[in-house]
């Protein structure tokens, strides 16, 4: 199995692991004489289930992360420079859109708001980091699918 494959897969157990919470939930009462449309038992048993599959993917996923390199870094270390680079361009992003809000004034003589930075300075280095970060993902993206998940 490519990781890519189990990557996919873990998606898809953590939304039918959500699904079985739901549907567990919904049949934990009825009321009195009446059978639930779905055995809750039955329904634990295949949550149990897709959790043991589940718990077996991430050990695996990150064991292939930590083992796997490209140009002398760990797909650990790559994935968390991607995800420091999203967290920082979302908050530069944020901090622009504040900025650039526009405050209407009714007279001349009010008070003027003005940014207390170069828009245009901080959209150029959210350009620069969201190109590296496009950069970054599609060499994980196409390592994932080159590297078979340790198993």
């Amino acid at each position: 199995m490519k990781l890519a494959e189990a990557l996919q897969e873990r998606a898809d157990l953590n939304m039918k692991i959500e699904q079985l919470k739901a549907r567990l939930n919904a049949y934990a009462l009825v009321q009195e004489g009446e059978m639930p449309a779905e055995d809750p038992e039955q329904l634990k048993k295949e949550l149990d289930g897709v959790m043991d599959r589940l718990a077996y993917l991430i050990e695996h996923i990150n064991l292939t992360n930590a083992e796997t390199t490209i140009d002398g870094n760990s797909l650990t270390s790559l994935i968390a420079k991607k995800d420091v680079l999203t967290l920082k361009i979302s908050a530069y992003r944020d901090t622009v859109r504040a900025a650039s809000q526009t405050t209407y004034r009714a007279r001349n003589s009010e008070i003027k708001i003005r940014p207390s930075i170069s828009i245009r300075t901080w959209q150029k280095e959210i350009d620069t980091l969201s190109k590296e970060l496009r950069v970054l993902d599609n060499s994980l993206q196409e390592n994932n699918w080159k590297t078979d998940l340790i198993e």
